[in-house]
């Protein structure tokens, strides 16, 4: 493979203003991360502390080997509901490493509402397990939730991908055997009780660790019975008497190195056989990714560049250069892993949906990992493209992207709008991981596009009748289509809602797709298989 011959310009005022903005973006994605991971009302903190109970942050400094990396996930979600009193709706997930392991961590954060499941917080831990089992990762679950946030129970009981999920999902890994251990730290109340009574292996913290379907409130109201809820439900009731603990704990240093302890015991699982080389860091810095992404989401930008300062030694095979060219195709190393890219480089025209088509056939065939980079508004539209069959040739890369075997990963690094979300593996198309960078909009076309045309068709609905708008009335239209869309289609937004699975900075892409590439290995890879091509 060659290296990429970067034509960027680090000293160009465009460079050092995208820079200057970029780098902004980067320090106000931190410091609302640093928000949610640590800053807590104090009441809330002293709480903990007269429960002898850790803060979610510390028991994961805990638990997850010294040194290790650990790749949250959806860390803002949440941010835009709820008034902003459920910072990462309650739960912290990720996968990290316990004892050598790769796991994945579903972690309860007893600091907000007292651990009390939310709408978001279900949707959290349902992706948490969906990830699990999609890439045969084990779990570890630190577990202490006062149960569904009852008033808003409507939304995280009954369709499913709400708290049932979960329990399926549970299931689901034990049927393949892979391996979960659950600690309890504090209370397991109704569906909560479900998580550790699902796992292989649970440890309980004596005092403070109960299981119940019901707690003692709820029993008195049901059948008049006055229980404490260690009688109910606590660590002596369950590892003496019912069985659905195994490991008494004195607290819960003790709790999380017995579990530790456990997760040693498990078989390291088999990876897929994929071609690897020892990795190399790029040839070009990656900070300068800070000066290639435009200020303006329309301008066009070479992908060339983001790839260049992400795979290893900066080295790029570039398949049909010059066949389709608003749209890369090629192979590279990143952290060793060889992996086939498909990013845009422009509209998605005719042959740019056949390269993309063909290029992921090869890249199955011969197992090799897909990176999507989307910075896409769609494909081509138009009479002269309807009859060139741009549909027909779009619908051929979407079948491409939907029946892939090989794990497929996504980042979404500036703009995703349209169908062009689709041919580039979004959310509905199941990448293993689906990333955002923090000035990245997402949704069915632009906020000016969107405007204009629901102005015109206001305006043709008008002219029918002989009538005309002002200026002031055009935009009374306008503006609240362009104010909701540019709220409804960033990042923060889409991360609120967990439409992917984080925000992250653009310069942490590579380490994070490692992490990913790594965990998707553990999945064997199928053969290929596809379904019916309009040719």
């Amino acid at each position: 493979m060659n290296r990429i011959e970067s034509a960027l310009n680090t000293r160009s005022a465009d460079f050092l203003a995208n820079r200057e903005h970029n780098l902004g973006l980067a320090a106000a994605l931190r410091q609302q991360q640093d928000a949610v991971r640590h800053q807590r009302p104090e009441r809330d903190m002293q709480r903990l502390a007269r429960q002898n109970k850790l803060f979610v942050r510390d028991r994961l400094r805990q638990l997850l080997d010294p040194g290790t990396p650990f790749l949250e996930l959806s860390t803002l979600a949440g941010n835009m509901e709820y008034d902003g009193e459920v910072p990462g709706a309650g739960v912290v997930t990720g996968i990290g490493i316990v004892s050598g392991r790769e796991v994945m961590v579903n972690a309860s954060d007893a600091s907000v509402k007292g651990g009390a499941w939310y709408p978001l917080s279900v949707k959290k831990i349902v992706r948490a397990t969906d990830i699990a089992v999609e890439n045969r990762l084990p779990m570890v679950h630190l577990c202490d939730s006062a149960g569904g946030f009852l008033p808003l129970q409507a939304e995280l009981f009954a369709d499913r991908h709400f708290a049932g999920r979960i329990f399926r999902n549970q299931s689901i890994l034990s049927k393949m055997g892979v391996p979960q251990v659950a600690i309890v730290l504090g209370h397991c109340t109704a569906g909560g009780a479900y998580v550790p009574a699902l796992s292989d292996y649970s440890v309980i913290v004596r005092g403070n660790g109960a299981i119940f379907l019901g707690g003692p409130p709820l029993v008195k109201a049901a059948t008049g019975e006055e229980v404490s809820a260690e009688d109910l439900g606590g660590c002596d009731v369950h590892t003496r008497l019912s069985g659905t603990a195994d490991y008494p704990a004195g607290n819960e240093y003790e709790a999380i190195a017995i579990a530790r302890d456990v997760v040693a015991q498990w078989q390291r699982p088999q990876k897929a056989q994929v071609e690897w080389q020892e990795p190399e860091a790029p040839y070009y810095d990656p900070r300068e990714l800070y000066g290639i992404v435009p200020r303006d989401i329309k301008v066009q930008f070479d992908m060339r560049e983001v790839i260049a300062r992400m795979v290893d030694a900066s080295r790029f095979h570039e398949y049909q250069p010059a066949y389709g060219p608003t749209l890369l195709c090629g192979f590279a190393h990143l952290w060793g892993y060889k992996v086939g890219i498909l990013a845009n480089n422009g509209v998605l025209f005719n042959e740019s949906a056949q390269k993309g088509c063909h290029f992921i056939a090869l890249c199955n065939q011969n197992r090799t990992p897909l990176i999507f980079l989307q910075n896409i508004t769609g494909f081509m539209v138009g009479r002269d493209y309807e009859r060139r069959g741009i549909t027909k040739d779009g619908a051929k890369m979407i079948m491409a992207v939907a029946g892939s075997e090989v794990p497929k990963f996504t980042v979404v690094c500036n703009g995703s709008f349209g169908a062009g979300n689709y041919g580039m593996s979004g959310r509905a198309f199941d990448p293993r991981f689906l990333l955002m960078w923090p000035q990245s909009q997402i949704s069915v076309m632009g906020a000016e596009q969107a405007a204009n045309v629901l102005a015109d068709v206001k305006l043709r609905q008008l002219a029918r009748n002989g009538e005309k708008l002002s200026p002031e009335q055009l935009a009374a239209i306008r503006d609240p289509v362009l104010e909701d869309y540019r709220r409804q289609s960033s990042a923060l937004y889409s991360t609120s809602r967990l439409w992917d699975d984080g925000i992250i900075d653009p310069t942490d892409t590579r380490n994070a797709l490692g992490i990913a590439l790594s965990a998707a290995l553990n999945q064997p890879i199928a053969p290929p298989s596809y379904g019916v091509f309009r040719i």
